[in-house]
């Protein structure tokens, strides 16, 4: 990957954090930690991977992206809005009375969402379902669905699983945003998912792993989703929760909190600082 392209990312990615922070501290509600880990992923499929118009967010030949870690929604709604899809002024109205922008993604109210989303370990299943849908089709779309690593203990996680691999549903990514925390306790004292890319073996998967921190390997597993045919691809992006501002990163107090005034400001100091510097590297 060129410097420019990976500074670009990392740029997108830093706005991204900050359009989450603004939100969240406005809506003094919502989930910080988890979409800070989860920013430069969703900043690489936004502006790198996928197949999508902000024109036209209905295009039947778009690429999909379901997140099925639907509380996770303010660092989506801030990469569409980056995107186009909206005005990012619409950030500061985040689950306010009213406003299009709810604790879960609506795909009936927010332009580029391709389904609504929130309670864990159902969305993978719509993915599966859109997925076998191009199949039937003979659409050449490609769907992404983007788990948390603790939802992995919920819903129809396995099921879809066995599902897309009887169907060989090779039009399919799912990424698992393996940050290791989740609302109370580590994943592994909870009820470990891990070692998580031998269990999507296990289903039926091919698995790449990457650090979801780092372009450069995120280019590169997606070129090697796309060239696995016959078989479901995962993803697992090992990440930070709270990635990108030094008090956040892990630490749980940041799974579902907002900030308060006085760490609002030292949380977007350290945002504005990088900005600077990626602005200083000739952005």
């Amino acid at each position: 990957m060129e410097k420019s392209t990976d500074l670009v990312l990392r740029k997108t990615a830093n706005a991204i954090r900050k359009n989450v922070l603004r939100g969240v501290f406005n809506a003094q509600s919502g989930h910080i930690g988890g979409s800070f880990s989860v920013a430069d992923v969703l900043a690489y499929l936004y502006f790198r991977e996928l197949r999508i118009d902000p024109q036209n967010p209905q295009d039947p030949t778009r690429d999909r992206l379901v997140l099925s870690k639907g509380h996770c929604a303010p660092a989506l709604y801030s990469a569409l809005a980056l995107r186009g899809f909206f005005d990012i002024g619409e950030m500061e109205r985040y689950r306010q009375m009213g406003s299009m922008l709810q604790g879960h993604p609506d795909k009936n109210k927010v332009p580029g969402i391709d389904m609504s989303s929130g309670s864990l370990g159902q969305g993978i299943s719509a993915a599966v379902g859109i997925a076998l849908n191009a199949k039937i089709d003979k659409s050449d779309y490609r769907v992404y669905a983007v788990l948390g690593d603790g939802e992995l203990e919920e819903g129809q996680v396995w099921e879809s699983a066995m599902f897309a691999a009887r169907y060989k549903l090779d039009n399919l990514t799912a990424i698992i945003d393996n940050n290791g925390l989740q609302i109370d306790e580590k994943v592994e004292d909870v009820m470990s998912g891990h070692p998580i890319a031998d269990r999507f073996k296990a289903f039926g998967w091919v698995v790449f792993e990457t650090d979801g921190h780092d372009f450069a390997s995120l280019e590169k597993v997606f070129e090697d989703c796309r060239k696995a045919e016959g078989i479901p691809h995962a993803v697992v992006a090992h990440t930070v929760k709270g990635r990108g501002v030094s008090f956040m990163e892990n630490n749980l107090e940041w799974h579902g909190s907002p900030p308060n005034a006085e760490q609002y400001e030292l949380a977007m100091r350290e945002l504005d600082a990088l900005q600077a510097t990626l602005e200083a590297n000739g952005i």
